[in-house]
This record gives structure tokens, C-alpha cells and sequence, in this order.
């Protein structure tokens, strides 16, 4: 249950996650960098994402889909950051922050993060067996395929239709309907991955979803 593996991994991804984070932090918000503001990030990201593992692992103590489910929200974090990173740099370059401009940049940045997610949901949060095959990455596509559609709809809606807030920059918007986005798609992807994509025998799902007595 207590892996070192597990806890090596996450902290690797907080670790990431505390660099990618940076980024629109700094295109969306105008903050600049500073050595204060990189280090806590990048060792508070580091420290976080083990102890809030651990905390899932106990509770999965009861059900095991905790544990599960608090590693796919690692990698979920960090996609999302990718996506964000990815997006922000594209506006950057090319200053449009909304338009068929952004929905072009959304769906490329989705793409980049889902492919990431790919490998680490497979090995390990849900820890396939099975060896990578053209027919499971059909299947994966098709539902990330599923997946980016929502997001890049959820995310276009909000920042080219709902008027952004008195204040708020159209850099700052573009980021929170990107963030909007992930929470739309991020119960599907999980349910689609888990159902169909990295399907369980039927005996470890059993072990996944009966409380432990």
C-alpha cells in the first residue's frame, strides 16, 4: 500500500508541477519572477503532493479507489499545468488571447497534456499490464478525443461568449476558462480511463470498489 515507488513519483510530479505553475502565474497575472516565489513553489509542490497521497492511502484503507483516485489527480495537476504552460506560451508569442486563435492554441495544449497522461494513467495510476498496443491507444485516443472536445468547447464558451468580469485581463480569462475546462472534462477522462481505456479484471475492480472489512 505505502510504496516508496508511489511517493517518489508524486514528489517528482509536485516537483514539476511547481516550475510549470510559473508560468501563467506570470502571463496571466503579470506576476514576476522571484527567487522567493520559484523556491516556495517549487518546494511547496514538492512537499504537498506526498502528503496529499498519504492522506488518500489512508483513506483507502476503506476504499481503494481513493488511493486510485488521488493519483490520477496528481497527473491530472499535472496536465493541466502542461496545458496551461503550453497555452501561455503560445499567447505569449503571438499575443491572441481569444478567438479561433485560442482554440486553436487550447486544443494543441490539451493535446500535449493528454498524450502525458496517457503514459502515466497506464502505468501507473491504474496500473496496466497490458503492453501498449495500437488497439488500447485507438481506444484512448477516441476518448481523449471525447474529452478535448468538451474541453475546448467549455473553455471557448467561457472566454469567447461569457463577458469576462470589470477588471480582469483577457490573458487572466483565457486562464480561468482554461481551468473551467479541466473541471468540466476531468470526470469524464477519470470514469472513460477507469471503465473502458485501463479496464481492471474483474476481480482487482471488485478489490477497488468493496469497502474493506
Amino acid at each position: 500500500m505505502y510504496q516508496r515507488r508511489d511517493f517518489y513519483l508524486v514528489t517528482l510530479i509536485g516537483f514539476i508541477v511547481g516550475w510549470l505553475v510559473l508560468v501563467p502565474v506570470k502571463n496571466g497575472f503579470g506576476v514576476a519572477f522571484t527567487v522567493p516565489l520559484v523556491v516556495g513553489s517549487v518546494v511547496g509542490f514538492s512537499a504537498f503532493a506526498p502528503l496529499a497521497l498519504f492522506l488518500l492511502k489512508l483513506l483507502s484503507r476503506r476504499w481503494r479507489v481513493f488511493e486510485q483516485f488521488g493519483k490520477f489527480a496528481a497527473v491530472g495537476t499535472l496536465n493541466t499545468l502542461l496545458d496551461l504552460s503550453v497555452l501561455n506560451g503560445l499567447i505569449a508569442l503571438s499575443g491572441i488571447a481569444s478567438g479561433v486563435g485560442f482554440a486553436g492554441f487550447k486544443a494543441l495544449s490539451f493535446i500535449v497534456g493528454t498524450t502525458n497522461s496517457y503514459f502515466w494513467n497506464k502505468f501507473w495510476t491504474f496500473e496496466s499490464r497490458m503492453p501498449v498496443t495500437a488497439r488500447e491507444y485507438l481506444r484512448f485516443a477516441t476518448f481523449t478525443l471525447i474529452g478535448t472536445i468538451i474541453n475546448v468547447s467549455v473553455a471557448s464558451f467561457v472566454v469567447n461568449v461569457v463577458d469576462a468580469p470589470e477588471g480582469m485581463s483577457p490573458k487572466l480569462w483565457a486562464n480561468v476558462g482554461a481551468l473551467i475546462a479541466v473541471a468540466a472534462s476531468f470526470l469524464w477522462n477519470f470514469l472513460s480511463y477507469r471503465l473502458v481505456v485501463f479496464k481492471q479484471p474483474v476481480a482487482d475492480n471488485q478489490q477497488l470498489t468493496t469497502p474493506k472489512t
